[in-house]
């Protein structure tokens, strides 16, 4: 039980419930490849069964942090901070983002965008859920469109999505790592014959670092 000085805290986003951190290189999406200093942020009621961090799921397990020791954190280490989860739109990201930024780094998301937008991002990546679909402005302001693939539906889940997300968002197939060896080669063709889409892979696993 969190006393009410905490939980008023956490209500404001001045603490978050911290599951990791850590500086890495960027495995998915658009910025593969690149440094950047990792938030997980626990939380999350949205149930991808094939959810690779599960462990993230309940807030409760996760002590809150205040968000001026993640800040220093990231600061000694990088010039971009990735806050995920979790889902990390769950809490109030404002005060943490606003800290981020007046230290002059560059704040990237990546969420399911199931929850009302706070923060203030750079990139802003939307890995859409078919559990809890985006909020409106999620697809309004993405910069990339990241969707997993686990079976052949979810190639037109993905079409859906790309539909409702701004003209300059950049479009992701990203094979679902249980899955890869038999979806890998349809998201291959996919993109071959749709090349409006790019390919994401976790190259971080294939790397064997966090």
């Amino acid at each position: 039980m969190l006393t009410k000085e905490i939980q008023q805290a956490v209500d404001q986003g001045l603490m978050l419930p911290l599951m990791e951190e850590f500086y890495t290189i960027q495995g998915e999406g658009f910025h593969t490849g690149t440094a950047a200093y990792f938030v997980r942020i626990g939380g999350c009621d949205v149930g991808c069964h094939w959810c690779d961090v599960k462990e993230s799921w309940n807030a409760d397990l996760h002590p809150p942090t205040a968000i001026a020791q993640i800040i220093s954190n990231a600061k000694s280490y990088a010039d971009t901070v990735v806050v995920t989860g979790g889902e990390p739109l769950t809490w109030d990201m404002t005060a943490l983002t606003n800290g981020l930024h007046q230290m002059g780094m560059r704040v990237h998301i990546e969420t399911s965008g199931g929850y009302p937008i706070t923060g203030v991002w750079d990139w802003f990546c939307l890995s859409p859920k078919k559990n809890r679909l985006p909020v409106d402005e999620a697809y309004a302001i993405a910069h990339e469109l990241k969707v997993i693939i686990h079976n052949k539906h979810d190639f037109i889940f993905a079409e859906e999505q790309a539909q409702k997300v701004n003209r300059d968002a950049v479009l992701f197939l990203q094979p679902e790592w249980s899955k890869k060896e038999a979806i890998t080669p349809l998201i291959v063709d996919y993109v071959m014959q749709n090349p409006k889409w790019r390919i994401s892979l976790q190259t971080h696993k294939y790397l064997n670092i966090p």
